[in-house]
């Protein structure tokens, strides 16, 4: 694939420069803090050290003492509660923690997650029946529930007060229900509008340890936040950051037996999970419990005190996972000629459907479809008549807004989208199958409005050019500390001009390209995943470009630095644009 280089400035000399001196590290490390928005000491050092006394009072959460009122009342008169969460990470990961917080303080307490191919998506009248057929007078919706209108008149009218813990973005009309917590909702003033789901419901948590007098207590919950945000995409800076730094060291440090018997059928090592292969080795094995079957037996394998009993469950998601790889490949292969011909049409994004895909792929296939082709995707198959999918965002398009704006101009002409939500980056929707080619037409409408041609090429935004001899365990030492990853915080890419290969190059693996890359007198290992194809370019003898991340490879007991190519162009090829 080709890439468009994108340096970025520093915005301020100045500032990286003062960075430099008074955290005594190199100007490139400033420029890359520089990138991040963090021009002072006092940010970066609290960005180096995130530390649990940074999150903010979970009280300046809107509805949050009514919340704590309401849990605490269930608990005086021994009332039971009913969790109902999501099928994926975020929700599994929030009803596992919801659960096993209100066993501790004393709750009697039952819990639900839909089946994706009998129940579909979000808080539904059979759940709040369930609820009431197991005498639980509260409900705690998690992940989903901000826009569940009518099944939560139901809830009211049965006498069920509902706490809904959700990060979505709104609809028009807010829920009648006892407490709405969600920092994105009109006229809530709390200080962190990012959280995911497990964090909005964290918060809840350390509310309630707070009004009794032992705060210290939610933290053991942090590895529960961890893994569930890293998984849902949201970004990694803030208190996002503090509560993901910490759950990662409970979880390499004393993992819970329902994390510990996932993390060995992953054949990863306790003390080496970090943000990255949270997101991809452990989390989608707790997803493959909603895409090929029962969610909840996810929640049971996160909740487990059994380690072994948790580890059977993880061999069971392992096996489904590997099922899901098959449904995934066969439907990425049969959507890239659709694809290809909704290009060649002109499009903008892609709209595309068959009635035969597998429901519990289309997520993920949509996000190789934005890897593949860069453009935003919305992806369906068909359940009883009614296209159902996913739609995941490219080159800032929101997928949200589209799908609200898309809603109205359907009901304008007497269609409509029956249900829709999510927020910028990821969105699922359900709409009548005659609907599909207008849709598609109103969506490309929309990213032909916001997408230019140009912008269908990828780029690569480049953190900073590096010179090789830079690269100092001091440095390093420093760029650790940039960790840990993900979204809006993702790992530093570096330039680096002028280089030659030495010792020769190879073609190792399915097509991957292995050399050492020289400059300066100095001499690092490198290799480009998938990149055989550059061969030439780095053989030739002549001078090129790379562009990388710096990762520490283990090997022998020894760690050494080795460069993780993300793209190469010969010299006279760079576009410093």
């Amino acid at each position: 694939m080709d890439y468009r280089w994108n340096f970025q400035n520093p915005s301020n000399e100045e500032t990286y420069t003062h960075l430099a001196k008074s955290l005594k590290i190199s100007k490139t490390l400033a420029k890359v803090l520089e990138r991040r928005n963090i021009s002072t000491k006092e940010e970066a050092e609290e960005f180096f050290n995130p530390k649990l006394d940074a999150m903010h009072d979970p009280y300046l959460m809107m509805n949050m003492e009514s919340a704590v009122d309401r849990i605490l009342k269930a608990r005086e008169e021994e009332e039971g509660i009913w969790v109902h969460g999501d099928y994926d990470v975020d929700g599994t990961a929030s009803t596992a923690m919801c659960v096993l917080f209100l066993k501790e303080i004393g709750i009697r307490v039952d819990y639900f997650i839909p089946d994706r191919f009998i129940d579909g998506f979000g808080l539904s009248v059979k759940s709040i029946d369930l609820a009431l057929q197991n005498k639980c007078k509260t409900l705690i919706s998690v992940d989903v529930g901000i826009t569940a209108l009518e099944p939560l008149k139901h809830a009211k009218k049965v006498g069920i007060d509902t706490i809904i813990c959700d990060h979505h973005q709104p609809g028009e009309v807010l829920p009648e229900v006892h407490s709405l917590l969600d920092p994105i909702q009109p006229g809530d003033e709390y200080p962190f509008k990012h959280l995911a789901a497990c964090g909005v419901v964290f918060k809840l948590v350390q509310a309630v340890f707070n009004k009794l007098g032992t705060p210290k207590k939610a933290y053991k919950y942090l590895d529960f936040v961890a893994l569930a945000t890293a998984a849902d995409m949201v970004p990694l800076f803030g208190e996002n950051r503090v509560m993901v730094n910490y759950g990662l060291k409970l979880i390499n440090e004393n993992p819970r037996p329902g994390f510990k018997g996932l993390i060995h059928c992953t054949k990863l090592d306790v003390g080496s999970i970090t943000a990255s292969n949270s997101v991809f080795a452990l989390a989608p094995i707790i997803n493959a419990a909603g895409r090929m079957g029962a969610a909840m037996r996810s929640v049971e394998m996160m909740a487990s005190d059994d380690e072994i009993a948790a580890f059977q469950i993880a061999q069971q998601l392992e096996d489904e996972n590997r099922k899901r790889r098959v449904f995934d490949a066969q439907t990425f292969e049969e959507s890239i000629p659709m694809a290809e011909e909704q290009i060649a049409q002109g499009r903008k994004a892609l709209v595309l459907h068959k009635a035969d895909w597998h429901v519990g792929v289309i997520g993920i296939v949509a996000s190789r479809l934005v890897d593949k082709f860069n453009m935003p995707t919305f992806l369906m198959t068909s359940i009883d008549g009614y296209g159902k999918g996913s739609a995941r965002s490219a080159n800032g398009f929101d997928v949200h807004t589209a799908l609200k704006i898309a809603a109205k101009k359907l009901q304008e002409k007497g269609g409509d989208i029956e249900e829709y939500g999510g927020h910028t980056h990821a969105a699922g929707m359900t709409l009548k199958e005659d609907l599909i080619p207008e849709f598609r037409d109103i969506i490309d409408e929309l990213a032909s409005g916001d997408i230019t041609d140009e912008m269908l090429t990828p780029e690569i935004v480049i953190d900073a050019e590096l010179k090789l001899n830079e690269l100092s365990p001091n440095f390093l030492k420093t760029l650790a500390k940039f960790a840990p990853h993900g979204f809006s915080n993702p790992k530093p890419i570096f330039c680096s001009k002028g280089v030659t290969s030495a010792n020769g190059v190879k073609i190792v693996g399915h097509n991957n390209l292995k050399f050492r890359a020289f400059q300066s007198n100095f001499m690092i290992d490198a290799i480009g995943y998938g990149m055989a194809d550059k061969y030439s370019i780095v053989s030739s003898g002549k001078p090129f470009s790379i562009l990388y991340n710096l990762e520490i490879n283990s090997h022998y007991l020894n760690n050494f630095p080795q460069l993780y190519i993300k793209d190469i162009k010969a010299d006279d090829e760079t576009d410093d644009n």
